[in-house]
């Protein structure tokens, strides 16, 4: 697992697929839950941030999808690097 492979257009290419798919079928065909704190917004949109980064490392050349259990979705791992490639990550506690 390299997360520091993920670029910004890996994590678009995700978004990308989240929106052609939905919310629900997004995160039941890659084995997420909804997050419960950090979304990334983009374009005036909500995503479930640690769903999008595992399946941008799906885009990755030669990697796959990674699994939640596999990395961390708070500060120190997954909305870190969101923020480092450039994406808002809101900390807004799901209703």
């Amino acid at each position: 697992m390299a997360l520091m492979d993920i670029s910004a257009s890996h994590v678009m290419q995700a978004i990308e697929e989240f929106d052609r798919l939905g919310r629900d079928a997004f995160l039941e065909h890659h084995g997420f839950g909804r997050a419960r704190r950090y979304f990334l917004q983009h374009d005036g949109k909500f995503y479930d941030s640690k769903a999008i980064l595992g399946v941008a490392h799906g885009y990755v050349a030669g990697h796959e999808v990674l699994c939640s259990s596999e990395f961390s979705g708070g500060e120190g791992h997954a909305v870190s690097l969101l923020r480092q490639l450039g994406f808002t990550v809101i900390d807004r506690p799901a209703n």
